[in-house]
């Protein structure tokens, strides 16, 4: 067997909004930088975005700094990759399923622009520091 080596280059760019106390949501278009072989959304780029507006949420309004203190780490994600596409932009929205002072959970949904559910995905976050 011989070795074989592969290089991977990719870049992705979205949008998160906190919206209010029990809502974020975020667009994020579909671009070659994000698309795997196939050309329809790599899983881990789909996943990051739910990941960030579901922190986006955690964090209810307070800009992300660098070793903030309470930053909401993720301890545990869900991830239920329904479907996927080609093209269009993926829009997420995210909500608590528990708000607790140290430890919350949110669920988020990532869909096409068609309306059509592609992840599921459900975060746990404890307050740092």
């Amino acid at each position: 067997m011989t070795e074989a080596s592969v290089t991977f280059e990719g870049s992705i760019a979205f949008e998160a909004r906190y919206v209010s106390e029990d809502q974020a949501t975020g667009t994020m278009p579909v671009q070659d930088g994000i698309l795997n072989p196939f050309g329809t959304v790599h899983a881990g780029a789909m996943i990051w975005f739910a990941d960030v507006v579901a922190t986006t949420l955690a964090l209810q309004g307070t800009r992300p700094a660098s070793g903030m203190s309470g930053f909401p780490l993720a301890i545990n994600l869900s991830a239920n990759l329904l479907s996927n596409c080609r093209d269009g932009a993926l829009h997420a929205t995210a909500s608590f399923v528990k708000k607790g002072r140290r430890v919350s959970t949110v669920r988020t949904i990532v869909t096409s622009d068609e309306g059509k559910q592609l992840l599921d995905l459900t975060t746990t976050h404890i307050a740092s520091g």
